[in-house]
């Protein structure tokens, strides 16, 4: 069985059971063995992240920086052995999406967070030098991070974002790995293992759990030890989870449920309709439709030019290839879903049926249905299927339209295409102030699957989309303020206050609001 890594040591579990991964192309088991940890586990990995976290907030921020430059270096150095093995695990492609897309996203993400922890900024010292009162964010203590399904490195527990943030902030990550792809995760933990010694951080730094049972999972992000816990995933677990950490009155930042909703107005289908619904098969296809920003819910007005964009997708969605599915449990929630919808009111235009591809699978599907039916059950007509499906809502008009979006939850995203010309700009103004208080990102002219690693970037939004609105999981460096708690110092003595709160800038480069302005200045 595969080893756990508890302070710096590969170790045997104390488990309570074992599991195999699944190739999902082709349905058969991995031959390696990983454990389902028991609580003995995240005792051990609790008490030497608290030792960690001691340690780390007496590191200066470039020991930080430069582990994290050096696990993206290795992660680099591993990259064909690792693609093969996520390749194995995930069935996504190896050419372009893992080797040429997503490792690179990751090692750029670990580069990011080294250079804002050097700089520092990301703290926002704030100086107020008649009161003597200063302030800055400080680490916030170990944290937990369970990484998803869909992102085997970008957002892996082990490397991804949330990681990234977290130890940039100065904390020490407990990974709870994925069961879809353990081995991926053992590699990159191992990456950041071998980084750590490099740099010369504590051994408790990164560790590696790949399986707790239920009950342990709440225990562990409840812990008194535990600064916070990231969480991508499931609403079912994500809630269940906010229900334990909020009892214990822990952070836990969570990316749940989101159909990222794409309203498309009259003029600019008249005027675009077959390069529109290019980039909406090519968006909700991509990947097998298994993105957090798939566009889940499209909304159109009534009228010829939306029966002929209509036809167009059906048209496309029949002849694309199927795609291979994360797992067995990716394409059955998928079929719950689209049952769900299909009992609520809306009628499957194509697809609908499991298989039509390699290992698990199921058939490209678009659905419709009218405004009127949407709005009798918004609640179960916006259920998000994960995965190759979508709905399309026909508005009898722009009012009706933007009563559907009032009824919308929370999203991570919201896109509107409108005429270039602005003959719909009428109707893009009513319903852009509706949908700007329903999504964390609003899309203009664009599909809504890309998600740029830019320090402007908000992957987040209102619930159920995320736990908390107020918070990005991508996008540095915004994304380690998750990760840590504001400390303010009233007249502490200028030798023992933190360094960048000291009167002299301690890089010279590091932005601090001094007296109300932001400035790269020492305190005069």
């Amino acid at each position: 069985m595969e080893l756990v890594l508890i302070n710096g040591q590969w170790r045997e579990a104390d488990a309570s059971g074992d599991f195999q991964a699944e190739n999902p192309a082709t349905r058969e088991l991995l031959p390696e063995r990983y454990p389902i940890s028991s609580w003995p586990d995240c005792e051990a990995a609790l008490n030497a992240a608290v030792a960690a976290a001691e340690e780390l907030r007496r590191t200066p921020p470039g020991q930080i920086g430069q582990f994290l430059e050096i696990m993206a270096d290795r992660i680099d150095a591993g990259r064909d052995e690792l693609v093969a093995i996520a390749q194995r695990e995930t069935a996504l492609p190896a050419k372009p999406r893992l080797a040429d897309v997503e490792l690179p996203r990751t090692t750029n993400q670990l580069r990011q967070a080294a250079a804002a922890a050097r700089q520092i900024s990301w703290a926002m010292p704030t100086i107020d030098v008649k009161a003597n009162i200063r302030s800055l964010f400080e680490p916030i203590g170990p944290v937990c991070v369970m990484g998803p399904n869909n992102f085997p490195f970008a957002f892996n527990g082990a490397a991804g974002g949330d990681f990234a943030a977290a130890i940039a902030a100065g904390n020490p990550v407990i990974a709870k790995g994925h069961p879809s792809h353990p081995g991926t995760t053992r590699y990159l933990a191992e990456a950041a293992r071998a980084a750590a010694e490099d740099a010369g951080l504590p051994r408790g730094t990164v560790q590696l759990l790949y399986r707790l049972d239920r009950a342990d999972g709440m225990r562990l992000v409840a812990d008194s030890r535990l600064g916070a816990t990231a969480f991508t995933g499931s609403r079912q677990a994500g809630l269940q989870l906010k229900a334990a950490a909020d009892a214990a009155g822990k952070p836990i930042y969570l990316e749940m449920s989101s159909i990222n909703p794409v309203v498309i107005l009259p003029q600019a289908l008249a005027k675009r309709g077959p390069e529109i619904a290019d980039q909406f098969c090519q968006s909700c296809l991509a990947g097998v439709g298994q993105f957090c920003t798939n566009p889940g819910l499209v909304v159109l007005i009534q009228g010829t030019e939306g029966e002929s964009f209509i036809a167009t997708v059906a048209e496309r969605f029949r002849a694309a290839p199927v795609g291979t599915l994360l797992s067995s449990g990716v394409a059955t929630a998928l079929g719950k879903g689209i049952e769900t919808l299909h009992s609520a009111g809306a009628h499957i235009l194509v697809g609908g049926l499991p298989g039509g591809g390699a290992g698990h699978s199921f058939a490209n599907t678009l659905l419709r249905v009218s405004g009127k039916t949407f709005l009798a059950d918004p609640h179960g007509l916006q259920t998000e299927a994960f995965g190759n499906a979508s709905l399309v809502v026909v508005a009898a008009d722009v009012a009706e339209a933007a009563r559907v979006i009032d009824s919308l939850e929370g999203n991570l995203t919201g896109t509107i295409y409108s005429d270039s010309a602005g003959d719909d700009d009428t109707a893009y103004r009513a319903i852009a102030a509706r949908l700007r208080s329903k999504v964390g990102r609003l899309l203009n002219d664009k599909m809504p699957t890309g998600v740029a690693v830019s320090p402007a970037m908000n992957h987040g939004g209102p619930y159920p989309a995320t736990g908390h609105a107020g918070f990005t999981a991508v996008g540095i460096p915004a994304s380690l303020r998750r990760f840590a708690v504001l400390a303010c110092y009233d007249n502490v003595r200028l030798d023992r206050l933190p360094p960048p709160l000291a009167n002299k800038n301690p890089t010279g480069k590091t932005w601090r609001s001094i007296d109300g302005v932001w400035t790269q200045a020492d305190v005069a």
